[in-house]
């Protein structure tokens, strides 16, 4: 039995090793994360553990410090790409197979210049799904699994040594991996375009109760520019119809508005002044920061 835990140990081990000349440090504005070479001078990591402005360096296998340069970064997917002038760092070859339910993983990120690795499994693993954000993603992969703050961005590897995805923090540190269908696809926009379009209403809302006992979605800001002015809402109406479809809750507006969504018109039903109203609402693309 001891024979049999070593020669695991030891796998795991080539695993890291043979990976880790792939992995960096990325150190933004006291925030610290991993990343990966996606292709030669390009690095991809997580969008959450990246602050928001400010200079960007990554730490090397072996320690040597270098700047790098934010190409873009699609919050929905929490994916990011940097651009460093090293064309001689090894990218990462990613494995498109999603491990099943109680399959061992390694995470495996960066700290100091030196890699770092945490054993886990994966507890789900299902099909696409959509993110709070409207980002879609092509499988829903959850692993348990104790991931270092400092190993977010960096790779979720399965038992024969590919790299699947990438590992980041959910909703209460409940680590998800995005998959490499969904980094090619993004951080391939991303270096072209540098952002992911999205939709944009130039709305700021806010669930209400309104009269009767239903719910609907008050107007608490509107962008003198944006696509709600143009159809005619006002500050103080009350969304209680979105395309045809009843409003009860907030949460689903902002996933409808992926990048499929710009230049599309809805058929919007509002309450202004206790009186039903209709207007149309063509979608307008979010603005760059």
């Amino acid at each position: 039995m001891s024979s049999e835990i070593q020669n695991v140990s030891t796998a795991l081990e080539g695993i890291v090793a043979g990976l880790a000349p792939s992995v960096v440090s990325v150190i933004s504005d006291r925030m610290q994360a991993s990343g990966f070479v996606w292709r030669p001078g390009l690095i991809v990591t997580s969008d959450e553990g990246l602050a928001e402005e400010g200079e960007v360096h990554v730490t090397l296998p072996g320690g040597e410090r270098g700047a790098a340069q934010v190409l873009g970064r699609d919050p929905s997917t929490a994916v990011a790409l940097l651009k460093v002038e090293r064309s001689d760092l090894r990218p990462v070859a990613l494995a498109a197979a999603i491990p099943a339910p109680g399959a061992l993983v390694v995470a495996i990120g960066a700290e100091a210049g030196a890699p770092t690795a945490a054993l886990g499994s994966v507890s789900v693993s299902r099909g696409p799904w959509q993110s709070m954000r409207g980002g879609e993603i092509d499988a829903r992969v959850e692993l348990d699994a104790r991931l270092r703050r400092t190993a977010e961005g960096g790779l979720a590897v399965n038992a024969a040594g590919q790299a699947f995805g990438m590992t980041v923090f959910g909703p209460r540190r409940r680590v998800l991996v995005i998959p490499s269908v969904t980094i090619g696809r993004v951080a391939a926009k991303l270096e072209t375009h540098g952002r992911i379009p999205r939709g944009y209403l130039g709305l700021g809302l806010q669930p209400v109760t309104v009269a009767g006992g239903g719910s609907g979605i008050m107007v608490m800001s509107v962008d003198p520019k944006g696509p709600g002015a143009a159809a005619g809402i006002h500050q103080g109406d009350v969304l209680v119809s979105w395309d045809g479809k009843p409003v009860s809750k907030l949460q689903p507006l902002p996933r409808s508005l992926g990048p499929d969504s710009v230049g599309k018109m809805l058929a919007i039903e509002l309450r202004r002044g206790g009186q039903l109203q209709q207007t149309r609402l063509q979608i307008g693309e979010r603005p760059t920061a």
